[in-house]
């Protein structure tokens, strides 16, 4: 199995491009093996609290109809990765509730992995896993058939379908994170 693992190499699997999903996005720039470590994810490395400090700045310029995506990830127990810079074509993999890539952190470094084989092409994205805590936070625009409409984790997506349904019949419990 062809696997890119040098920092030059990277790039050769992808190409930012015009997204079907949400503003930019990258795609395969060729087939992509499953298996294939494709791009790293890379950025700064940052405390949790200085994490938190960014997303709450990203909040309020959010508020303000300004920028509000998160490239914030999350690294281990004491930091994360902010990747929110140019040189990281990783930040603009756009999230599916239905992904053909998932992230892996080894040895202190996330990768973007194919997780199946992945036409030339085909746009790129992976589960970015937010909580379901923040559902509100974060609208899905995948359009995949089992998408719930928000980005949570795909093992807390079964949750948010009974709490919007609950909603929807007004029985459901005020959302923590509604703001």
């Amino acid at each position: 199995m062809e696997r890119a693992s040098h920092r030059a190499n990277t790039h050769a699997w992808i190409e930012v491009v015009t997204s079907a999903i949400h503003g930019r996005g990258v795609r395969a720039a060729r087939e992509i093996p499953a298996g294939t470590r494709i791009i790293e994810y890379t950025g700064e490395r940052i405390t949790k609290a200085e994490a938190r400090r960014r997303e709450e700045a990203r909040l309020r310029r959010a508020e303000r109809g300004g920028d509000g995506s998160v490239y914030i990830f999350n690294l281990n127990q004491r930091y994360d990765l902010d990747g929110r810079t140019r040189r990281n074509p990783a930040r603009l993999i756009n999230h599916s509730c239905a992904p053909n890539c998932e992230s892996q952190t080894v040895r202190g470094h996330i990768w973007i992995v194919a997780r199946r084989d992945i036409p030339a092409g085909e746009e790129l994205t992976f589960d970015y896993g937010f909580p379901l805590a923040e559902w509100s936070l974060h609208p899905c625009r995948c359009g995949t058939p089992r998408c719930p409409g928000y980005i949570v984790s795909g093992w807390q997506r079964w949750r948010l379908r009974r709490l919007l349904r609950a909603s929807r019949r007004g029985t459901a419990k005020k959302s923590p994170a509604k703001r």
